[in-house]
């Protein structure tokens, strides 16, 4: 654990006394703009974080009962799940949520982070934004404040993962479809940039190889892991010259996406086009029709991150645990499980002729 940076270190690196430091901290007027900036600086080389908590209330042995939770998308409801899950446990544990959304920015990721610490969060659970490296959380772990890396991993971070089985999840989806009768199976959705996408993709074209299936490039198409991203999906796979019948979608937030794109052409999910999502939010159950997809338990898998933080927390230590949670297909309607293969074979041929 790296020792913390005091504002008599700032002081004693500026040339100027410790009050005048905090005088700046406190955003005071009474520092000209020179000793301002020249303070800045200095706070900035040597990385101090400003304790707010610490200067509001006072008290040097206070112990902070905030945990702070970072995720890259809010407007997907997976992670309002996740977030749910996290909520509950650590309410149990007494511990507060601060909650906060990087809209996958890694600049809007380190100010909240940054905001959250000069609040004196005990620890950070997060789902990081796409680009983020390691060197966006060892701040973090050099001031020894746990961190769990929730859904995406953070590659070289010493820190606490809890992930899901992408791979298998993916693989279990196209095997359904395929023992459904489809041999052409798209993957729709997401940001090829991520991990997670790898994962799912590697599941989705292994379960095709086996299988002796079409694995052609044209068959995955990326874009936005989110509702418009699905129907942006399902209108390119529309207009290749050989249609698929089915889709794995990356997200179940593509997959509604995707029925809403298959609707607006004239085609009816689970009836003229198979489609399975992946993380089984709440709305997949009672959709129409009710979406096949992976399940991870988006809450569940929030307890578990809280679960993991919370012991580092009880410790008193960060020490670094790497966790896979399993993933499991929920059979539904939107696949067209239970129809004839007679029905079967009509689905391909409505979506081969259909507009």
């Amino acid at each position: 654990m790296g020792e913390r940076v005091t504002v008599v270190d700032i002081a004693h690196a500026a040339g100027v006394s410790k009050s005048t430091v905090s005088l700046v901290l406190q955003g005071s007027p009474l520092v000209n703009e020179v000793t301002r900036a020249k303070v800045a600086a200095v706070i900035r080389d040597l990385g101090y974080v400003y304790n707010r908590g610490a200067a509001n209330l006072r008290q040097a042995n206070a112990k902070s009962k905030i945990i702070g939770v970072v995720v890259n998308d809010l407007t997907n409801s997976f992670f309002a799940e996740l977030a749910v899950g996290i909520d509950m446990t650590v309410q149990a544990a007494g511990y507060v949520q601060f909650l906060a959304n990087s809209a996958e920015s890694v600049e809007r990721q380190r100010e909240v982070i940054a905001s959250m610490r000069e609040h004196g969060i005990s620890g950070l659970i997060i789902s990081p934004a796409r680009g983020t490296d390691a060197a966006d959380l060892k701040p973090l772990v050099a001031s020894g404040i746990p961190v769990v890396a929730v859904v995406r991993n953070v590659p070289g971070a010493k820190v606490s993962s809890l992930l899901s089985d992408n791979h298998a999840g993916a693989r279990a989806a196209v095997e359904h479809l395929i023992g459904l009768g489809h041999k052409r199976i798209a993957f729709l959705g997401g940001f090829p940039d991520t991990t997670v996408f790898g994962e799912r993709l590697g599941g989705y074209r292994e379960a095709l190889v086996a299988a002796g299936a079409d694995t052609g490039d044209d068959l995955v198409i990326a874009s936005a892991p989110s509702r418009a991203g699905g129907v942006a999906a399902i209108g390119r796979c529309t207009q290749l010259a050989n249609r698929p019948t089915a889709a794995l979608c990356f997200n179940d937030a593509v997959a509604f996406g995707v029925c809403d794109g298959l609707r607006a052409a004239g085609l009816e999910p689970g009836r003229d086009f198979g489609v399975i999502g992946f993380d089984d939010v709440i709305e997949a159950k009672t959709a129409v029709p009710a979406l096949t997809t992976v399940s991870i338990d988006p809450q569940g898998m929030g307890r578990r991150a809280a679960q993991l933080l919370l012991k580092q927390i009880s410790a008193g230590k960060a020490e670094a645990e790497a966790v896979v949670s399993s993933a499991h297909l929920v059979v539904r309607r939107s696949c067209g499980a239970g129809r004839s293969g007679a029905d079967d074979t009509a689905m391909q041929g409505r979506f081969a002729i259909a507009e």
